[in-house]
This record gives C-alpha cells, sequence and structure tokens, in this order.
C-alpha cells in the first residue's frame, strides 16, 4: 500500500504538538528534521504508531524523524504547503551552529560543501563501472575515439574536481558561485604545469621569486583541501569589499579584487602549504589500510559507524574523493560498505524478532535504505536506540572490513556502496565484494539474533492516530 504523504505530515505534526509549536523544519536526504518552540508538547510514542515513519531521534538540538529516501521530500512539500516549512536565513544558521562545537561545526561544513558534489562523483563511478562491464563482462572492443569519449565521462569530473569543490565552498559560505567556479578553472588552468606530470619528473613547476626565495607552483589537479579554502577565502574577501567598494562601481571592482588576491594568496602563497597538509594526511591514510592481517580495515569497519553518530564520518568524504583522484580506486568503499552491511545484518534480527505489525513495517522500511548504501536509518530508528544490535552490528563491519583489507579489494569509484556500488567492481574484485557483504551481513546477523532480546510489545490501536488527511 503507498504511503500517503499528506496524512503522514499531518500525524507528525500532531505529534510534535501542533503547528504552533513548530519553530523550524528541513530536511535531509533521508530524515524529517524539526526544531519546537517547547519540547515538552511533542509525543515521542506517538511516531511508533504512524505508518510510514521509519523512526524518531533527537541529536544536535534537531527533533528527526526517518522517513526514507524520496519520501522524505514528499512530507517536507506538505509541510510548505501548510506553510511552515520555510528556508532558513543566513543570520538563523549562524545562530544554530554557534551552538555546536568547532568539531561538529567543521564536520558539518565539510558536509554542505561535498553533499552537493557526491551525485556527479557517484554518477561518474557508475560510468566506470558500467564501462567496466561492458570491456571485462561482455569483451567488448572500443575504438579509440569510443574509448577516449568514455574517458571523458569517467575521468572529467575528478581531474578537475577543485572547480566543482570552489563553487560549493563558495555557495556554502556566502560568495558568489560563479567566482567560485572561476577560481576552481584557475587551480587547473592548462597555462600551469601540470601536478602530475611534475610529480613523475615530466615537467618542471614554474619558479616565483619572493624575498630571495623561488616559490614553486603548479595546477593543483585533483586536490580538494586547497579548493576548499579557496572557496572560504573568496567569500571572505567578496563579503569585505562589497563593504567599501560603492555600488557604482561594485559589478566592476568586487570580482576583480576577489580574483585576484584570492588567486595570489590561495594559488601562490597559502595554497601550496594546504596542498602539502593534504598530501601527507592522505599518506597516513593509506599506510593505516595497508596495514598486515587487514587490521587497518577491521579498526575502520568497526568504528566509523561511531563517528557516523556524530556526522563526523563526513570528513573522509574529501579523502575518498582524492584517494580516486590520484590512485583511480578508493580502498575505503569496500570497508565502508562492510560496516553498512553489519549494521544492516543486525536490524534484520531485530525486526524478525518484532511482533508488532506496524511496528515490525516501520523497521522493515528502514532497513531497505541499507541495502542501497544509506546507513542512517537502520543505524537510528532500529539499533542505536537499542545499543546492543548497534554494537553487534559495528561487529559484523569490522569483520567485514578486515576481509576487505586481507582481500585487497578497492572500487574503481567513489560514492556507491552496497548493491549499487557492484558496478564498481566489474573491472575486479565482484566476488570479493560480494562476500564482504555477506560475510559482514551474516556476523551481525547471527550475533544479534541468538544474543539480544528485547521486551515484546503487543499490537494495539491506535484510534487517535487515524488523521483525517483533509485536517490541516
Amino acid at each position: 500500500m503507498a504511503r500517503n504523504p499528506k496524512a503522514v505530515a499531518v500525524a507528525v505534526l500532531e505529534a510534535f504538538g501542533g503547528r504552533e509549536n513548530i519553530y523550524k523544519v528541513s530536511h535531509c536526504a533521508t530524515r524529517l528534521r524539526v526544531e519546537l518552540h517547547d519540547d515538552k508538547k511533542m509525543n515521542k510514542q506517538a511516531f511508533d504508531s504512524i505508518e510510514g515513519v521509519n523512526g524518531y531521534f533527537f541529536q544536535s538540538g534537531q527533533h528527526q524523524v526517518i522517513l526514507g529516501t524520496g519520501f522524505v521530500n514528499k512530507v517536507f512539500a506538505e509541510f510548505e504547503k501548510m506553510g511552515i516549512a520555510e528556508s532558513q536565513g543566513e543570520k538563523e544558521e549562524e545562530e544554530s551552529t554557534s551552538n555546536k562545537g568547532k568539531m561538529q561545526q567543521l564536520t558539518k561544513t565539510f558536509a554542505d560543501i561535498f553533499i552537493p558534489v557526491i551525485p556527479v562523483l557517484i554518477a561518474t563511478g557508475l560510468l566506470m563501472g558500467l564501462r567496466g562491464l561492458l570491456i571485462n563482462g561482455f569483451g567488448m572492443e572500443m575504438s579509440g575515439t569510443i574509448l577516449k569519449l568514455s574517458q571523458v565521462l569517467t575521468d572529467t569530473a575528478f581531474t578537475f574536481i577543485p572547480v566543482l569543490v570552489t563553487w560549493s565552498a563558495m555557495k556554502k559560505f556566502g560568495g558568489s558561485p560563479v567566482i567560485g567556479v572561476a577560481l576552481g578553472l584557475m587551480l587547473v588552468a592548462p597555462q600551469l604545469p601540470d601536478k602530475w606530470a611534475v610529480s613523475f619528473g615530466e615537467a618542471e613547476p614554474l619558479l616565483l621569486p619572493f624575498l630571495g626565495f623561488d616559490i614553486p607552483i603548479t595546477g593543483m589537479q585533483s586536490s580538494i583541501l586547497p579548493a576548499v579554502f579557496m572557496g572560504w577565502l573568496a567569500a571572505k574577501i567578496e563579503k569585505s569589499a562589497r563593504k567599501y567598494i560603492p555600488e557604482v562601481l561594485d559589478l566592476i571592482l568586487t570580482p576583480f579584487v576577489t580574483l585576484l588576491f584570492s588567486l595570489i594568496l590561495g594559488l601562490v602563497m597559502v595554497g601550496p602549504l594546504i596542498l602539502g597538509i593534504e598530501n601527507l594526511i592522505t599518506s597516513g591514510i593509506m599506510y593505516f589500510f595497508e596495514l598486515p592481517f587487514g587490521l587497518g580495515g577491521f579498526i575502520y569497519g568497526g568504528a566509523i559507524q561511531f563517528l557516523a553518530i556524530t556526522g563526523m564520518h563526513h570528513t573522509i568524504v574529501p579523502i575518498t574523493v582524492k584517494m580516486v583522484a590520484e590512485t583511480g580506486y578508493d580502498l575505503i568503499n569496500p570497508i565502508g560498505t562492510a560496516a553498512i552491511a553489519g549494521q544492516a545484518g543486525a536490524a534484520l534480527a531485530v525486526v524478525l524478532q518484532q511482533k508488532n505489525r506496524i511496528k515490525r513495517s516501520n523497521m522493515f522500511g528502514s532497513v531497505i535504505p541499507a541495502f542501497l548504501g544509506i546507513t542512517e536509518p537502520v543505524m537510528f530508528a532500529i539499533n542505536l536506540p537499542k545499543v546492543k544490535p548497534f554494537l553487534f552490528g559495528c561487529l559484523g563491519g569490522a569483520v567485514g572490513g578486515g576481509l576487505a583489507s586481507i582481500l585487497g579489494i578497492a572500487a574503481a569509484g567513489t560514492g556507491s556502496t552496497m548493491l549499487p556500488g557492484l558496478l564498481l567492481y566489474i573491472g575486479g574484485g565482484f566476488f570479493q565484494y560480494i562476500l564482504v557483504i555477506l560475510v559482514a551481513l551474516a556476523v551481525s546477523f547471527l550475533v544479534t539474533f541468538f544474543v539480544y532480546r528485547e521486551k515484546q510489545e503487543e499490537e494495539v490501536e491506535h484510534p487517535e492516530m487515524n488523521y483525517d488527511v483533509k485536517h490541516g
């Protein structure tokens, strides 16, 4: 039976104490995020009986209702029709982040910058997998022209990733996105020596004399952190320029000042330093995952979901993007997939033990996105509130992650995990990838099913939850 977004919106609204109690409503890929005037007026238990709601939890000052991919957009649209959900202004955003810790602000910033970019990287990764399927799976021979065109599809986004990042960073920090695009293009301008050609000794860097020293300058192909810094710096410069430049000259002088000083400070001075830091971080991560006996994969597979609780897992995204851009493969992808599979296996065991029909249906709805690579619903709606299933899921993730490291498999792209990620392994490691998923699922499922028990509730009717969809 199809879920009715209007009925769910009305039920959720009443569970929160009515429209008068709503302060702000927003949403992410799977969750409705709500802030209330008075938390005491809400009825937490009501969410268990709303068909279509996969779970509820409170985090970072927000009440978060898990609705699932796609459906959350429809429910949010109903809130907009009611005149409740409004886009938050910059001031409100600053006030909400000022109450968070520095690390939370940092991870949220990374998330806000990279989430708009991720769909392009996922599409690129899937295109890589599709090419691998055609060549390695079906034995298709591509002509030189077709092969080059396919490389345009698969390589462009990663080669010119600084353009995407500076655009998104400028947008995040309140600058003009089009200036961010221009800055990103300058970082990979053909007039600059290619970073990789310099690294392999095939080209020499430009040398800029400064205070008796020669500053080497190269392009920043595939660089991430320098692009983030450039976006932040350019936004700050643009905002400052607008305060002092007369309006009649704003259209001409503001972009000029922003581009000039951003390029000098970013490309020539601070940028190379940040690029060095980025390379050190990436090298350290690579060394960690190459530890013997799969130790790195075991630790990461078991611990990554602890980071996901706080949102800190977003700090891994720049590393994976840079890894694929530089090496053509992602070592973290199969281990992260094992972590998701572990949570899915533990949740399946909990669902099978559940006797209440509505709860079982809602819980199962949270498990499905996990097989598509979205772990938050299954983790926050089922495993984390019950504690032990979450820990057993981490155990499955650790075992699967260790196995992935021992097998040495890696994805030919990034962004897609679990079932959608299968295409990334067509060129190699396909069956090993499936084995990693099955092992992680089996370990967490079996441990949870035989060790975990919870008090069962009999199925009862809640007539007060049978809302008229025309209400409101």
